[in-house]
């Protein structure tokens, strides 16, 4: 009998959405009512009888049209407020169609104009989908970096990437949750927590934890973790665009007929265009970047007519405070497709 596939992120809400012929998620009633049991939307004691009703109503039927008069009437700023950023995202969702092409419109029109919150988890239930089968637990944690932000330690030549958010909640609480964080306001330490770096021997804990952001993966050359993004970069592309691509880790780029490259954040972009215009990146700037890339498109037609055939270089790189915020739309919007592919 076949092993059975991971069942991973549930909490993404990718069952609740259906594919079109295309593969892409359509935008489903239960995946918008799982929006209105968020916190911030949800009623509480003290919600008035026309934010109840409201609830209510989105409840039995989620895509009814919503004014701003039927906002304005609430009785509580915030909630008028939460639900105005609700309302704008639910009627981008319903008009797009499906999750892709609303994550995509919000970049092709050039000013986002949408919570954060919104577009990481957009990437998620996405990546969810292009990864669908897999049970390749280093590229489901390697697929975090598209969605969560990362903090980066360099120790003994590795490039250690661990959630941001887990680790800056350990450092407060010792992993102790509300009892670690009323020690640490008591002024008492909590004990010391470590994270696990994924290694082959242990990866299989990944499906066990895998919402619990707290496995470490390691970034460097030759490693399983960074094999892994690359992999994760490949799906992301496909599944947007079908194009084949391959993606593979360099150590530099050494290409006289450079003619186009991305990065991956906002600082692999700048230190990748500085180097490209030959102006002079000094040692420190150059330490941060994590990793080079060189995608190669499977069938070149797919690709601009002056620049087909031609590789195209990626580059990943933390901030100055060690953070890697990876924008994973910068893979589409800057891949240089043929206008008509």
């Amino acid at each position: 009998m076949a092993a059975r596939r991971p069942n991973f992120w549930q909490n993404s809400g990718y069952s609740l959405l259906v594919r079109d012929e295309a593969g892409h998620l359509l935008v489903s009633d239960d995946f918008l009512r799982a929006y209105l049991s968020r916190p911030e939307i949800a009623p509480v004691e003290e919600s008035c009888d026309k934010e109840r009703a409201l609830h209510a109503a989105l409840l039995e039927t989620p895509k009814r049209t919503v004014s701003a008069a039927d906002i304005d009437a609430l009785a509580d700023p915030d909630g008028r407020d939460n639900y105005r950023v609700l309302i704008d995202f639910r009627d981008r969702l319903i008009d797009a169609g499906t999750v892709e092409n609303c994550y995509l419109d919000v970049f092709r029109e050039g000013a986002v104009g949408i919570a954060p919150l919104f577009l990481d988890q957009m990437a998620q239930v996405i990546l969810r989908a292009a990864l669908d089968g897999t049970d390749d637990a280093f590229q489901a944690r390697a697929a975090e970096l598209l969605f969560r932000e990362q903090t980066v330690t360099v120790h003994e030549g590795a490039i250690l990437a661990g959630d941001l958010e887990t680790v800056e909640m350990l450092a407060n609480t010792g992993g102790m949750g509300s009892v670690g964080q009323l020690l640490v306001e008591g002024g008492i330490k909590p004990r010391q927590v470590d994270l696990d770096v994924m290694q082959a021997d242990n990866a299989y804990l990944y499906w066990q934890r895998d919402e619990r952001h707290d496995m470490v993966v390691d970034l460097s050359f030759t490693r399983p973790g960074l094999d892994a993004l690359c992999r994760v970069m490949e799906a992301w592309v496909m599944h947007f665009t079908g194009a084949a691509v391959s993606i593979q880790p360099v150590q530099k780029i050494s290409d006289e007929k450079w003619v186009w490259h991305i990065g991956l954040d906002t600082e692999a972009s700048a230190i990748l265009n500085d180097l490209y215009n030959d102006v002079e990146v000094d040692e420190i700037r150059l330490g941060r970047l994590i990793s080079l890339f060189r995608l190669e498109f499977k069938d070149p037609s797919l690709m601009r007519h002056d620049i087909a055939g031609r590789p195209v270089y990626l580059g990943l790189a933390m901030s100055d405070k060690k953070r890697l915020r990876l924008k994973p739309q910068n893979l589409l919007v800057n891949l240089p497709l043929a206008p008509e592919a």
